[in-house]
């Protein structure tokens, strides 16, 4: 079976996305890591299948596959690419696009310059609904890695995170640590792994651990989570850029009950057809 793609990057971390919106696409396990593997496939960190709506009041529905073929409920530097696809493809001329994914409705908005905003909804903190093994909600946690106790912050923006605040982002042990906390069996859906370095209250250098796909160049809501947990801990003000490998992200939140508006580029590579 050959199927068209179109290959897409927000800030290099990078998707193949599918038009599903005219005839149901379903992709086994086995295939989806093909489509993602960068030897044999066409390459990326996720997979995004555009779907007719699900729910009233939507113009679309997202799903989200990681590399490893697992399907997780949200990817914010994903939702800016949806939302550029089906602007430039024709399937919509909204400036403001609502978006149905397995973790509610993001809403997404072309920017006059060609960046796109991202309603990436409100964080949820309480540890049941991250989901997160503890007791009641805490501004950090302990968490045992290795023998080692290590300070986090955790929190959902639809998927779930876990952010350290670290002196170098460089030297952090991203490659060792980020394994571990990704499937620390505290975390029952496994986890994301942000190390944040705080340059000032508003700048922030970032590096994730994503769930499923290992180190990114980028993690939209990787910054979401680490600013939202900064501004926690009193560290940061309400407007912050976050520096990732990939490039910058500008984050927005007003504080508790408030959504989380991130702002970035989403870039299309290439079209193509791969047989699956």
């Amino acid at each position: 079976m050959k199927l068209r793609f179109t290959k897409m990057h927000g800030l290099g971390n990078d998707f193949v996305v599918f038009d599903t919106t005219r005839a149901p696409l379903a992709l086994q396990r086995d295939q989806l890591r093909r489509i993602a593997d960068r030897h044999f496939g066409v390459g990326c960190d996720q997979i995004l299948l555009v779907e007719a709506a699900h729910m009233a009041g939507t113009d679309f529905h997202y799903r989200i596959y990681n590399a490893d073929g697992g399907e997780v409920e949200q990817c914010g530097n994903g939702a800016r690419c949806f939302a550029r696809y089906v602007r430039d493809r024709g399937l919509t001329a909204k400036q403001e696009i609502r978006v149905g994914t397995l973790a509610g409705v993001i809403v997404a908005r072309i920017e006059a310059d060609g960046d796109v905003t991202i309603d990436m909804g409100v964080p949820e903190f309480e540890p049941a609904r991250i989901p997160f093994d503890a007791p009641r909600r805490a501004p950090t946690y302990q968490l045992e890695v290795a023998g080692e106790m290590l300070e986090i912050s955790a929190l959902s923006m639809g998927n779930p995170h876990a952010v350290q605040v670290v002196e170098d982002s460089e030297r952090a042990a991203v490659a060792i640590q980020g394994p571990a906390i990704e499937s620390h069996p505290r975390f029952p859906q496994r986890v994301n792994v942000g190390y944040m370095q705080v340059l000032a209250r508003d700048q922030i250098r970032l590096r994730v651990y994503e769930r499923g796909a290992g180190e990114t160049l980028a993690c939209g809501t990787g910054a979401c989570a680490a600013v939202v947990a900064g501004i926690q801990r009193g560290l940061l003000d309400q407007r912050v850029q976050v520096a990732t490998h990939g490039g910058d992200l500008s984050i927005l939140w007003e504080g508790e009950g408030h959504s989380v508006r991130m702002t970035g580029p989403a870039v299309t590579v290439f079209e193509g057809e791969i047989d699956i």
